[in-house]
């Protein structure tokens, strides 16, 4: 219609005037003016349509947006995936680099301190019924809950370089006693834990209460690609800062996440929960028991079996999230930029696997035969890793770190959708908390042995040697994950 609108006033511009009727300069430029005006719309009338019909085709995550959730607002809730990105980007690459390399801290004491955000990891699924009956003078249930989290991310950040200063020993904290870093430290690592697990686990119940039943599983994905975003460019941006490293940039670093993380989640939760007079506090009403909840869905068709299934391979993925690092500094020789830049490439890698999963399982794909081929995937990624040390090859250790990313994408994937479409009806909360306990859980306890073990091998046996060894227990985890999945993917869910 629009077209034929231009071709028809494009026409009328076109016909000659009478020979008495005199017109201005004016008005002569302007009927020029007209007809190009309209011509130009013919001619871009047409692509945009096709435009249009191809981008809901091919653009990832195109076809997320609703009426009652457009997509400016879907991406603006996202951000609180961006903050909990950087938070990881700068836990599990800058500052585990950081404290070995830089501050001298043990690679034990690194891992543990690490993993200490992850002791929340099991209250997932509880935070997440908890804010599913939270009642509120304000009519909020999930706002609550991601604003106190967002809290505890800032207070941790804004603490953590100084007591990583005083940790490594550095100037005058030299004659600081030791359990003064290690509490400062613990205290620090332990607040930005239980901040990035409530708001990320709250913040994906709210982006599941706004979107409509028949695209929540498209909204989650979508969250977790926001959070491969948040990770790629702070890591870039982390890198950069820190290419010359001093603690004065890393203070400064550490506590502009601190603020970042406020500004993000302020702007992620403006007007998105309405606000609702049906619960008030102070009224009693009969809640869901959690315990029986849980029991419920832990009742499923191998429910039990998919938990382990997902926490093996969670496992054999994160064992070498802080050995990456510190393997390429002391092995290969890199710096502390490029070894922060491994981290950008791992969480690309994880991207384009979490891209390639939406798209085949949109069209019915076995969502535990996709984790089973992330899985295989990983095998000859950590191969890659391990070869490149006696070859001392940047490119083969680089390749090993995206096809590591990859393969942990399509498990993630494939789980998590799995988890959903088995989640009995009224629970897909839950089985999202309980997703996420069981991988947070074990992704922390893999990389608190990842670090103890690469420890304890370096007593008897060369550095290289020794990531070599974690690194093969993680292709024997992998190896185990497939064995456990044959029967979820010859029953589909």
């Amino acid at each position: 219609m629009e077209v034929q609108q231009a071709q028809q006033s494009f026409r009328l511009s076109k016909r000659p005037l009478p020979d008495n009727q005199k017109i201005s300069f004016f008005e002569w430029a302007g009927m020029h003016l007209f007809r190009s005006i309209f011509q130009m719309n013919a001619t871009v009338a047409k692509p945009t349509k096709s435009w249009i019909k191809i981008g809901a085709k091919f653009l990832p995550f195109a076809d997320v947006a609703s009426d009652t959730l457009p997509l400016s607002r879907l991406l603006r809730l996202s951000l609180f995936q961006i903050s909990v990105g950087m938070a990881l980007a700068m836990l599990i690459g800058t500052l585990n680099r950081v404290m070995i390399v830089e501050l001298h801290v043990p690679a034990s004491l690194v891992a543990v301190m690490v993993s200490l955000p992850l002791l929340f990891a099991p209250f997932r699924a509880l935070i997440g019924f908890r804010s599913d009956h939270h009642r509120s003078h304000l009519g909020w249930r999930r706002v609550p809950y991601i604003w106190m989290g967002t809290l505890l991310q800032f207070g941790g950040f804004a603490i953590m370089p100084f007591a990583l200063l005083v940790l490594g020993g550095l100037g005058q904290a030299s004659h600081a006693p030791a359990w003064v870093g290690h509490l400062g430290a613990g205290m620090a690592f332990l607040l930005v834990g239980a901040g990035l697990h409530t708001t990320q686990t709250v913040g994906l119940a709210l982006a599941t209460d706004l979107a409509p039943a028949q695209d929540r599983p498209k909204v989650v994905g979508l969250m977790y690609v926001m959070l491969l975003v948040g990770i790629i460019f702070s890591s870039m941006v982390f890198g950069h800062v820190l290419e010359d490293f001093t603690p004065g940039t890393l203070i400064r670093t550490v506590q502009a996440a601190a603020v970042m993380t406020i500004g993000l989640n302020v702007i992620a939760l403006w007007k998105q929960e309405s606000r609702s007079r049906d619960r008030p506090p102070g009224v009693y009403e009969e809640d869901p028991d959690f315990l029986s909840s849980f029991k419920m869905f832990c009742s499923g068709d191998n429910a039990m079996r998919r938990l382990w299934a997902i926490g093996l391979g969670t496992l054999a993925f994160t064992m070498e999230d802080i050995l990456l690092e510190p393997f390429g500094g002391e092995i290969l020789g890199l710096s502390v930029a490029q070894t922060t830049y491994l981290t950008a490439f791992l969480a690309m890698g994880g991207l384009v696997g979490f891209a390639w999963a939406s798209h085949v399982l949109s069209k019915g794909a076995d969502p535990f035969k996709m984790a089973s081929r992330g899985a295989m995937v990983g095998i000859p990624a950590f191969c890659a890793v391990i070869f490149s040390a006696p070859q001392a090859s940047l490119p083969m250790f680089t390749i090993g770190v995206v096809f590591i990313g990859l393969g942990a994408g399509l498990f993630g994937h494939g789980t998590l959708t799995a988890t959903m479409n088995s989640a009995p009806p009224g629970q897909a909360g839950l089985a999202l908390g309980a997703w996420g306990a069981v991988q947070a859980s074990a992704a922390g306890v893999g990389m608190a042995l990842g670090g103890i073990f690469r420890d304890i091998a370096a007593q008897f046996t060369t550095s290289a040697n020794a990531y070599a060894i974690v690194y093969s227990l993680e292709i024997v985890l992998l190896i185990s994950t497939i064995v456990i999945m044959i029967p979820l993917v010859k029953t589909k869910p």
